[in-house]
């Protein structure tokens, strides 16, 4: 049995394209909600730093936390229910494809937007919120447009690895996948960096149309398998019973491994979110380096993505992915006590490795213990599990960062979380490739 490689490169243009936005969204719209902060201010001219080169909202690290949090607050009430909806969907076009249609031209118009509304600030109003809430409410409203499209078409396109990929297969595919999602945030943190510097609005703008052509590829170029089109009668369980189900279920494998994803997570998006804040507000560098130096995550989780799912397919996805998540706490550890800009760079490096360890392996193991009619609503469960802990990991990161002061807090706590995920994953049981 061999991986449509071909098939599965194609597919992963979907990924690629939402990877990009999330990574530009999670780089740059922190920075905008921030920029003119008295506090951090104060903190940057003292140490000699440069500022921000783009005028913002001034907002504290806690509320900025809080509104990046409100794409995961869609994505836990919207992805898993349309995870169901599209498992039901019976079209000419498929059962993935009427969401990518109608989700990925709004997220991308409103996506280009969000730029447009910063720009429109007057340097003399630089973080006086008071002085412009119609402006912020605006730039809330486009956000909202965004993220709530963006929620409409994400679970289908990574269902679509499932539908069209064999168990034994899906770490393999899962690897390229998720290598086309690196190229998409490789393309967002070095290219965006660029596209900075000479505009801050071009990174949204040409990210807009990447991402609306990638899904279209996708559209075009993939066939829904037919063993579906024709089972309109199968059952299919509601988000609140497939959450029923894992909870019932005597094993816990379902169940732990969630866990283990909401606790993953909850270290990764603090990180994500803030990080280029950290290197803002704390290394005291250029919002465009700051977003450069993910770019090296970015490039060792894109290099090691496929061997992380041949590394699982030898020694296994669990083993795989407890390994990933002890060389992530160590290497955040190490980032507290060395916080000069060589080393966090290296960090980086490695924890892409480590990052490409656990992530590649982990929607693989839910969707192998998922009845295979219902793919689409494990897929859900993933997402729900994932963006839960996103919409907590900012908000916790935020809340720590105003209560010590410094941004370097968040790589104490980040590897505290992926420790809990760690002792989860000890009790998971099912989940390996099912060999036929």
């Amino acid at each position: 049995m061999k991986l449509d490689y071909r098939k599965t490169f194609t597919l992963g243009f979907g990924f690629l394209g939402i990877s990009l936005l999330w990574a530009l969204y999670n780089a740059y719209v922190p920075i905008f909600l921030q920029s003119g902060n008295a506090e951090f201010t104060r903190q940057l001219l003292e140490a000699g730093k440069a500022l921000p080169t783009v005028a913002g909202f001034g907002l504290s690290a806690g509320v900025a936390g809080f509104i990046m949090t409100l794409d995961n607050i869609a994505a836990v009430f919207i992805q898993p229910w349309i995870g169901v909806r599209s498992d039901k969907t019976r079209t000419r076009w498929g059962r993935r494809m009427p969401y990518i249609l109608a989700g990925a031209p709004i997220a991308a118009v409103a996506f280009a937007a969000i730029p447009f509304v910063v720009k429109a600030i007057p340097e003399s109003l630089n973080g006086q919120l008071s002085q412009m809430t119609g402006l912020f409410a605006l730039f809330v409203l486009v956000i909202g447009v965004m993220l709530l499209a963006m929620s409409i078409f994400r679970t289908p396109v990574i269902a679509l690895m499932p539908d069209i990929t064999p168990s034994p297969l899906r770490s393999k595919a899962n690897g390229v996948i998720n290598l086309m999602g690196g190229v998409g945030s490789l393309l967002a943190f070095f290219g965006g960096s660029v596209l900075y510097k000479i505009d801050p609005a071009l990174p949204f703008v040409v990210g807009a149309v990447v991402m609306l052509g990638a899904c279209l590829v996708v559209v075009w170029r993939i066939k829904e398998p037919q063993e579906f089109a024709d089972d309109p009668e199968e059952k299919h369980l509601g988000v609140i019973a497939n959450l029923k189900e894992v909870l019932a279920d005597p094993d816990r494998s379902a169940l732990r491994i969630l866990l283990a994803i909401f606790f993953w997570f909850l270290a990764f998006n603090a990180l994500e979110t803030f990080f280029t804040s950290y290197g803002v507000f704390y290394l005291g560098i250029s919002e465009s380096r700051a977003a450069l130096l993910l770019g090296f995550f970015s490039v060792s989780f894109i290099i090691f993505s496929i061997p992380a799912g041949f590394i699982a397919t030898r020694f296994g996805r669990k083993r795989t992915i407890l390994t990933g998540i002890v060389m992530l706490a160590v290497l955040l550890f190490l980032g507290y006590w060395i916080p000069n800009v060589t080393f966090i760079t290296l960090m980086l490096v490695l924890a892409g490795f480590a990052w490409a360890l656990i992530n590649i392996n982990s929607l693989p193991m839910v969707v192998d213990i998922a009845p295979q009619s219902r793919l689409g609503s494990y897929t859900g469960l993933y997402y729900f599990f994932s963006a839960s802990a996103a919409i907590v990991g900012p908000i916790v990161a935020g809340a720590l960062v105003d209560w010590v002061g410094a941004y370097n807090v968040i790589l104490l706590s980040s590897p505290v979380f992926a420790l809990i995920a760690g002792l989860f994953m000890l009790g998971v049981k099912r989940g390996e490739a099912i060999t036929e």
